[in-house]
């Protein structure tokens, strides 16, 4: 897509638009994903099934397991048949699924919509046409642009969904989902630039991905990253309510909290990048997690307390959600980026999954604490595995 002579690393202006299209087209699915989180589990005590919180982790995780299924044979599939059609379908699908939930009012057809929105699961096909669409030496900071995106649209969904949940109800939040995938179609077909060429297809490409050992650390990570989210989010949103916060106020807490989160996440990944200290950031972030699942697990929980420690949890989140695609793009070898990058998001979504219905078990067996502490229990896991990665390579500065 452009000359590798050239000494500027820059996006170019196709490049930049590519970029930002297919973020934008990324941050809207996580969107439809994250926009229920907040909600969803105050929601389901006003329908049939509801009253089951195993269900309602189901109906949270059910999401994730039809990805982690499909993400690799979408990745596949665009190799053959093309980027654009592949991922024009994926979000048809997930359209489909989100207007299913929409009109199903008990936790079996809200399920069923659920699984359906899954199967739409573009994400990897997304990530291999901005490969497609960049040049190596920019496409670390292309990866970096969808991993922000991804961030703000946890910030949005956080911060909306309680108010957009007020004014239409959940059957109206699932069609607004809808409508945003059937909107992204048309970026895709109007906006996205094609691809210069055709993809390369490459056979049996996961196993060198498979072995490489930092992707691994990787791919844990964001497992264990999405599987303790959607657990909190089990929790957190009954938390507010019994502390006398109506879920349509819950804005009042998330707003805040995720704007000093984000503001504060943006000049420490800078310096990482720039200082080369990453691995650093990445460490102390997970950190942040452990420390902010411990303190809610310990409680007792007001309002100003959970406020706090949802500060210092989305703080380590919004890091690890903007750093790790860029990683896995600078760490996966060769021709295997799309391979990385399926694989990366397979793992997510099973991590959505095992969220979902383990702390759904956890809760109905045990209450609140035991949710908190078993995702403790993950996250410390997860800080002994990113103690021993490697530092990421820097950027080499390029000169005329």
């Amino acid at each position: 897509m452009s000359n590798p002579s050239v000494t500027s690393t820059r996006l170019s202006a196709p490049e930049l638009r590519a970029t930002v299209s297919l973020a934008a087209i990324f941050a809207l699915r996580m969107l439809g994903l994250f926009m229920i989180m907040p909600v969803f589990s105050i929601y389901a005590k006003t329908i049939p099934g509801g009253d089951n919180v195993l269900l309602v982790g189901i109906a949270l995780g059910a999401y994730g397991v039809t990805q982690s299924l499909l993400y690799i044979f979408y990745g596949w599939v665009s190799d053959k048949l093309g980027r654009k059609p592949v991922i024009a379908f994926g979000l048809i699908v997930f359209a489909i699924g989100s207007f299913v939930a929409a009109v199903g009012h008990s936790m079996t057809w809200i399920i069923v919509g659920r699984v359906i929105q899954g199967m739409g699961a573009v994400s990897s096909a997304v990530i291999a046409f901005i490969a497609d669409l960049t040049s190596e030496e920019n496409r670390t900071k292309a990866m970096a642009m969808v991993g922000a995106s991804i961030g703000v649209s946890f910030a949005v969904a956080i911060v909306g969904a309680p108010i957009v949940f007020e004014w239409v109800g959940m059957s109206g939040l699932f069609t607004l989902i809808g409508f945003l995938s059937i909107l992204a179609v048309g970026v895709v077909i109007w906006v996205v630039p094609d691809a210069p060429k055709p993809p390369v297809h490459v056979k049996a490409p996961f196993a060198e991905v498979l072995h490489n050992v930092e992707l691994l650390r990787l791919n844990f990570g964001v497992l264990v990253l999405h599987a303790t989210q959607t657990a909190l989010f089990l929790v957190v949103p009954r938390i507010l309510e019994a502390g006398g916060l109506p879920v349509a106020a819950h804005w009042k807490v998330y707003l805040p909290v995720m704007g000093l989160a984000f503001v504060m996440m943006v000049p420490a990944i800078i310096a990482a990048e720039k200082r080369g200290k990453m691995k650093a950031v990445m460490v102390s972030a997970i950190g942040l997690i452990l420390i902010g699942q411990l303190l809610l697990g310990a409680g007792p929980h007001t309002l100003w307390s959970v406020a706090a420690v949802l500060f210092v949890y989305f703080l380590g989140f919004n890091v690890l959600e903007a750093s790790q695609p860029s990683l896995v793009s600078k760490l996966a070898p060769g021709t295997r980026k799309g391979a990385a990058a399926g694989v990366y998001n397979t793992t997510q979504s099973i991590g959505l999954a095992i969220g979902g219905v383990i702390g759904g078990w956890l809760l109905k067996v045990d209450g609140q604490s035991a949710v908190f502490f078993a995702c403790s229990g993950l996250v410390f896991a997860w800080l002994i595995v990113a103690a021993n990665m490697k530092p990421p390579p820097q950027k080499v500065r390029r000169t005329a």
